[in-house]
Formats: structure tokens, sequence, C-alpha cells
């Protein structure tokens, strides 16, 4: 996985101590953990919960994470649509959304 530089780029002036825990911590540590949990679980996971949580932002990006880990765009569409009815209805259409940013029509 490379290296991750958002908590940096965008927050590092305003939270460094949040941008490195963000980058370095998250996304160095526990992200590289790769032998306990595949990149490709753990994007799934990530997805799952941050559609739970309607955070749709970070959704995104971790589509785009996802897809670089392996997830399939019928992958991504099959999660949204299992958990469309563990999380709800908008918020799976609001995910479709993403996907196709992410993934195209």
């Amino acid at each position: 996985m490379k290296k991750q530089t958002a908590g940096r780029d965008l927050l590092g002036k305003l939270a460094p101590t949040f941008a490195h825990l963000n980058d370095d911590v998250l996304f160095g540590e526990v992200w590289s953990r790769e032998k306990e949990l595949p990149p490709h679980e753990r994007s799934l996971i990530t997805i799952a919960a941050l559609m739970a949580q309607g955070a749709f932002p970070q959704l995104k990006s971790h589509f785009e994470i996802g897809k670089n880990n392996g997830i399939s765009k019928e992958e991504a569409v099959e999660v949204v649509t299992h958990l469309a009815f563990y999380c709800g209805w908008p918020k799976a259409w609001s995910a479709f959304s993403l996907i196709e940013e992410v993934y195209g029509k």
C-alpha cells in the first residue's frame, strides 16, 4: 500500500497530531497488518463501516482505496446492496452514485 499523506496534506498545519495519527498510525501501522487481514478484506470492512455512518466523503475515498486493493465494481455494488437492508435505503442510493464516480457507469 502506498504511503498515506492525506492527513498531513489536508490537516498538517491545523491538527498535526491528528495528521500523524491518520497517516502514520492508522494507514501506516494498522493498514499495513496485511498478514492479519488482507487489504481487500480491510477495505470491505471499512466501506461497510463508513456506509453505516453515512460518512460519504470518506466512503468515496475508501471506494478508491478499495478499487486499488482489488475490490471490483461488482463487489462494491453487492456490498452496498447487502448493506441497504442493514444501514438504510437512502444511504445505499447515495453510495451507488459514489461507486459510479469511482468505477464509472
